[in-house]
């Protein structure tokens, strides 16, 4: 098993900058590829962004990038969301996930383990 906890969410006004945190723990070394999603009310979950544990291979979405980098701290088995430049559109529960295979999925069904999410509100 493995347990994603996601911290950094919050509220903030459009234009400012939040930086999610996921902590991984359990059998972490069976994963490959960690993933950021997004909910809002009403709508289906979209990818943001991903990253290869080993070799750090990022795919970000059309619609966060530049504004949205991904990146990971291996010896803390830790992955982040650097989210600036923010937009009420990118108001949304945002999701941490891990996939047990190499290929950087981007598709929610690709992923195996989810965090409970974090509320991020952004006010115009």
């Amino acid at each position: 098993q493995v347990q994603l906890v996601e911290s950094g969410g919050g509220l903030v006004q459009a234009g400012g900058s939040l930086r999610l945190s996921c902590a991984a723990s359990g059998r972490t070394f069976s994963t490959y590829v960690m993933g950021w999603f997004r909910q809002a009310p009403g709508k289906e979950r979209q990818f943001v962004a991903a990253i290869r544990w080993s070799g750090g291979k990022i795919v970000t979405s059309d619609s966060v990038k530049g504004r949205f980098t991904i990146s990971r701290d291996n010896a803390k088995n830790t992955v982040y969301l650097q989210m600036n430049s923010l937009k009420p559109e990118d108001t949304a529960v945002y999701y941490c996930a891990a996939r047990l295979d190499y290929g950087v999925g981007q598709m929610a069904d690709d992923y195996d383990y989810w965090g409970q999410g974090t509320q991020v509100t952004v006010s115009s």
